[in-house]
């Protein structure tokens, strides 16, 4: 029922930048948290961005001051707003959805329920 559609991702060059975009469908935000989790090869999956329905922001370091999460209701949609992108960055994205009860958003991927495809994000040097 739950779909979760990530689009936007691609390559680019060190200090570009790119806007993920997470479609949600069958899904409501009502005491809900969507964020956005990488993982590169090799490497733990991460928590980059999360965003609860009462708008409550939370960030991993390494992006703090680069990336920006925000949502529109009236599209369902989450984005990922990421400035000045380094080699580092590069990993598949990836939009998740939690259940109900989260009023604090979490890094951790375990309080998520839904997960969507993925997008390929590779930054070059």
């Amino acid at each position: 029922q739950v779909h979760l559609v990530e689009s936007g991702g691609g390559s680019v060059q060190a200090g570009g930048s790119l806007r993920l975009s997470c479609k949600a469908s069958g899904y409501s935000y009502g005491s809900s948290c969507i964020g956005w989790f990488r993982q590169a090869p090799g490497k733990e999956r991460e928590g980059v961005g999360i965003i609860s329905y009462l708008g409550r922001t939370i960030y991993a370091a390494s992006v703090k001051g680069r990336f920006t999460i925000s949502q529109d209701n009236a599209q369902n949609t989450v984005y990922l707003q990421m400035n000045s992108l380094k080699p580092e960055d590069t990993a598949m994205y990836h939009c998740a959805a939690s259940g109900p009860g989260c009023r604090s958003p979490s890094l951790s991927g375990i309080f998520y329920d839904y997960w969507g495809q993925g997008t390929q994000v590779t930054v070059s040097s």
